[in-house]
């Protein structure tokens, strides 16, 4: 599976065609489904352009995605720097009227059982982002089952990333629910290759990254995909 990360925290000033608004990300979503991604992963944003959690910003986004593509998975984050009490966290998840497909959630966060909790509680299928080797067994404390662990690679050098992946990668088992595994910045690329390499799912997106393989700048989320879908056919 190729999932594309649209927007993150980027801003405007960093990337002219991050997108911002449902609308914005309703449209972006629909250019990289017809490239052949098979789910979006979005942090909504309120009118100022803040990420929320906000029951009312959820819904106009997932909204938005799906009536302009139709069955095309959606996913949001639910990371601490969006809503850092966890309380508040989970009081939001449990408050949305209109579901997302998917959401992440970062292991090592303070609360991040409680938000996995009532996510798989109203249906959400659970993506555990593991940051490092020693989240491994946190994630297996939890009393909650995830449907997919999210390995990710935050270091910018790309051996670094490959390393930090390799560590990651090895902590896991068979058993554990499938992987997406992705980098960022300068290791966006190469831990690309490397999960096709190994046959896992992976990501790509003006999250993660705001430049092609050969290092020149993106246009937009389109041209990272097209890039993406070249690699995974070699």
């Amino acid at each position: 599976m190729l999932k594309a990360c649209l927007n993150g925290g980027r801003r405007r000033d960093e990337h002219p065609t991050v997108p911002i608004t449902p609308t914005d990300l309703a449209v972006d979503a629909a250019r990289c489904a017809d490239l052949g991604v098979a789910a979006v992963h979005v942090h909504a944003r309120d009118t100022t352009g803040t990420e929320s959690l906000a029951p009312a910003v959820i819904a106009e986004t997932v909204t938005a995605l799906r009536a302009t593509r139709p069955g095309l998975p959606v996913g949001v984050s639910t990371g601490a720097w969006i809503e850092p009490d966890p309380a508040a966290r989970v009081a939001a998840v449990r408050a949305w009227p209109v579901l997302p497909d998917f959401a992440s959630v970062n292991v090592h966060e303070a609360g991040a059982e409680a938000v996995a909790a009532v996510l798989h509680e109203r249906g959400v299928l659970v993506e555990a982002g593991i940051w490092a080797a020693a989240d491994v067994p946190a994630y297996r404390r939890w009393r909650v089952p995830a449907g997919r662990i999210l390995v990710e690679c935050t270091p910018d050098d790309p051996d670094e990333a490959l390393a930090h992946a390799a560590a990651m990668l090895t902590a896991l088992t068979p058993d554990d629910p499938p992987v997406l595994l992705h980098g960022e910045g300068g290791g966006t690329w190469p831990v690309l290759a490397e999960a096709v390499c190994r046959g896992l799912h992976t990501r790509v997106g003006l999250e993660d990254t705001l430049h092609l393989p050969d290092g020149a700048p993106a246009a937009d989320n389109a041209a990272l995909v097209s890039s993406a879908r070249v690699l995974g056919a070699r």
